[in-house]
């Protein structure tokens, strides 16, 4: 199913809209690791910093999806 969100009356993909939600989640996210030094940890942080947005982003689609189906049930 394609979904698009509008914005301003520009209709832009959900999935980029999803994109950019966890991209932000994991900027915050990286300067919560970045202060308690959890890089120092890791390997390859790059890789660490790709995994996460890839969880991210499949939360966010998740929550937003989970979100969608919880308002459609309430709206009738």
């Amino acid at each position: 199913m394609l979904a698009e969100v509008s914005l301003f009356g520009i209709f832009i993909n959900a999935g980029l809209v999803s994109a950019f939600c966890a991209v932000l989640l994991l900027l915050l996210l990286r300067k919560g690791l970045h202060s308690v030094g959890a890089y120092r940890l890791v390997w390859h942080p790059a890789l660490v910093d790709f995994a996460l947005f890839i969880l991210l982003w499949g939360a966010v689609t998740f929550a937003a999806r989970a979100l969608q189906t919880h308002l459609l049930f309430l709206l009738g």
